[in-house]
């Protein structure tokens, strides 16, 4: 199963990088997690949107051909970052590549609320008519003071976490495949 991964921050030490990362490497037998660099995706330009550049093109022709997206999102400013809010803008027009597409959206913050208020308003765009995309309903994924459940490289080794996490991934697999029996009928 192909799975794109969308990470809302571009910094180095991102913990929501090194738990996708984490993702990509537990479930590396069951899924093929691939992450997508939306770093290099420019601007949103109404101007650009019909021949945007290469890798615009490139990363939404992931998004079209992928079984499913996790998106994982810091909080700033109590919603989510620019570079995510950019490259959801540019996936929701001319080719509206996230259309009915199932997501598992998550977030880590060394605080304690663990991006709660960025992902209502990541789940409020993603209902929107140009992403229309299919949330995984009732599993939210709020990682909390996350830099107490990494060891100094990075990885996750909180077990609650790790169990949880393996919950809801077994869960989004679980939708994706109904999803793709709900719409080959």
């Amino acid at each position: 199963m192909n799975i794109v991964a969308i990470i809302g921050s571009n910094r180095k030490e991102s913990y929501n990088k090194k738990i996708t990362t984490f993702l990509q490497e537990r479930y590396q037998d069951k899924l093929n997690i691939e992450i997508l660099p939306i770093e290099k995706m420019p601007i949103y330009s109404e101007d650009e949107e019909f021949n945007p550049i290469t890798e615009v093109k490139e990363i939404k022709n992931k998004i079209s051909e992928c079984d499913g997206i996790i998106i994982a999102t810091p909080e700033y400013n109590h919603s989510i970052p620019g570079i995510l809010k950019n490259a959801i803008d540019w996936f929701s027009r001319v080719d509206t590549v996230m259309v009915n597409k199932p997501v598992m959206i998550f977030g880590c913050s060394t605080g304690t609320l663990g991006t709660v208020r960025a992902q209502i308003h990541l789940r409020q765009i993603l209902h929107s008519p140009g992403i229309s995309a299919l949330t995984l309903p009732g599993n939210e994924v709020y990682i909390s003071s996350v830099s107490e459940k990494v060891d100094k490289s990075g990885k996750l080794i909180h077990e609650p976490t790790i169990l949880f996490l393996d919950r809801v991934m077994k869960n989004f697999v679980e939708w994706i495949e109904k999803n793709k029996l709900a719409t080959n009928r």
